[in-house]
């Protein structure tokens, strides 16, 4: 982030900046807590292909599942499909690229990036089709995969109130994957209720420092 403050923005400012063949993470699990103001400007704008990086694909009216319907999405990571019926039926059509990753896998692959790790080890898919592929390591007589980082050129997240600096703060589930996203991205778009000034928020309360975070989408600015 360049600057002493983030960049305030419109929702359809923010995500024109998203380009088509760009990776894209979104946060939020089942539509809580997902970006919905950025999702929708994003369906509006229609970029695309673009390849996401997301827990679940929402549903086809809400969220995610959005995207999807409106055919912007030629690849992505996922770990959940079931709520948003189109996605399989693009899968099984071969008109998207679709990689069923274990939840907890997915989020360590995503958490690894942002601690600039070169990948996590894990048992979870052994002797299944996830391992296709994988490199495996034995530690201490035991076998793990290998699961390299996942990054993304954009991430869009979800947050309660941020500062001026870009630090926030969030609500209850809104805790989801946002925090760990907003770490393992190029660019960092939260949307978020409000902006307050640098010194509004108590600072035991922030969970994604300013550091991370290039651009506020906020409903409101104080």
């Amino acid at each position: 982030m360049s600057g002493q403050y983030a960049h305030i923005m419109t929702a359809d400012e923010a995500v024109a900046l998203i380009e088509p063949e760009q990776t894209v993470m979104i946060g939020g699990f089942v539509t809580v807590g997902s970006p919905h103001t950025l999702i929708d400007a994003l369906v509006r704008r229609g970029t695309r292909p673009i390849r996401l990086i997301v827990t679940d694909n929402g549903f086809e009216d809400r969220g995610i599942g959005r995207l999807i319907v409106n055919r912007q999405v030629s690849q992505e990571f996922v770990s959940h499909i079931g709520l948003c019926p189109e996605t399989g039926r693009q899968m099984a059509a071969g008109e998207m690229d679709v990689t069923l990753v274990p939840q907890g896998t997915l989020i360590e692959q995503i958490r690894a990036s942002g601690a600039g790790l070169g990948g996590v080890l894990t048992p979870t898919g052994l002797g299944t089709a996830v391992e296709q592929g994988k490199p495996k390591i034995q530690v201490d007589g035991r076998e793990y995969l290998l699961e390299k980082p996942l990054r993304a050129d954009v991430a869009l997240i979800r947050a309660y109130r941020a500062d001026r600096q870009g630090n926030l703060v969030y609500r209850r589930v809104m805790r989801n994957f946002n925090p760990t996203m907003a770490t393992a991205a190029r660019l960092t778009i939260a949307e978020v209720d409000e902006v307050v000034e640098v010194g509004d928020l108590d600072p035991e309360h922030v969970e994604t420092p300013f550091v991370y975070v290039d651009i506020l989408v906020g409903c409101v600015i104080r």
